[in-house]
């Protein structure tokens, strides 16, 4: 991984995917406010890029993301009900960000994401960690709470299993998380950047208006009634009809059966 940059999150392109990079491995990539709004800025540009089909989010060295950085911690332990409430909704802003991305965004998690970090992991839309990853929110055990993140970790996990991981701070371990359904995929870790790479191509290579649709139900459906969510699948069932994109793979998917059953009964 290219470690030439100095910067505290920098982007790296490989093909139609954008990866971005925490880059503070001597500090277990740490949260300040700075990153914070970076990761942000990263998300919002790319979610409208249409030069970009797939996000990865990831970071520099062994480990994804430990949560808040102690110095960041003393700065807001220090802050008025104002500043706090300011900053709260800086950290709830990038995790919408990231769940609400246009594109699909992957989590590629490797050594430690803990507390603000495993909350950027939830919010993307898959998990993939590799065999070092743990996982664990240590808010309760310094008398904070994990509020915002819990939000995005009950869209993953059954309440039983989030009041085990919120109340006793525990890790988890990369096996014990794909358990519960808290991650995606568990792989060896000298395979994990391969595999997300795999993962995204797979992602490249689909219309991009059928994807942006796809995330946009699971956003909304999760506040309706049964019946409102399927009148508004309906909809959206007509209004994807009329894409281009749709247009185009019916064609090819009907030329490519009519083909093959032309050669059939030759």
């Amino acid at each position: 991984m290219n470690t030439a940059n100095n910067q505290s999150v920098f982007i790296e392109q490989i093909g139609l995917t954008k990866k971005i990079i925490l880059n503070r491995p001597d500090k277990r990539n740490s949260l300040d406010e700075e990153m914070i709004e970076k990761i942000r800025e990263a998300i919002d540009e790319f979610s409208e890029d249409t030069e970009t089909k797939s996000v990865v989010i990831t970071g520099n060295g062994e480990n994804f993301c430990s949560g808040l950085n102690l110095d960041y911690l003393q700065k807001i332990s220090k802050y008025d009900i104002l500043e706090n409430k300011t900053d709260s909704n800086n950290f709830k802003d990038l995790l919408l960000s990231i769940y609400n991305c246009k594109k699909p965004v992957v989590a590629m998690v490797d050594g430690y994401a803990l507390a603000g970090g495993c909350g950027i992991a939830s919010a993307c839309d898959i998990i993939i960690a590799s065999d070092r990853a743990q996982f664990g929110y240590t808010e309760v055990k310094i008398g904070f709470i994990p509020a915002i993140v819990m939000v995005f970790l009950l869209k993953r996990v059954s309440e039983s299993h989030a009041k085990d991981l919120l109340l006793t701070s525990k890790f988890i371990s990369a096996q014990e998380a794909y358990r519960i359904g808290f991650i995606d995929y568990h792989i060896d870790h000298n395979l994990l950047e391969s595999y997300t790479e795999n993962i995204c191509r797979t992602f490249n290579q689909m219309p991009s208006s059928s994807t942006q649709l796809t995330k946009e139900m699971f956003r909304n459906i999760s506040n309706m009634s049964f019946d409102s969510a399927l009148n508004y699948a309906s909809n959206m069932n007509a209004l994807t009809r009329m894409t281009e994109e749709c247009k185009k793979g019916i064609f090819r998917f009907l030329s490519k059966d009519t083909g093959n059953n032309k050669k059939k009964k030759e």
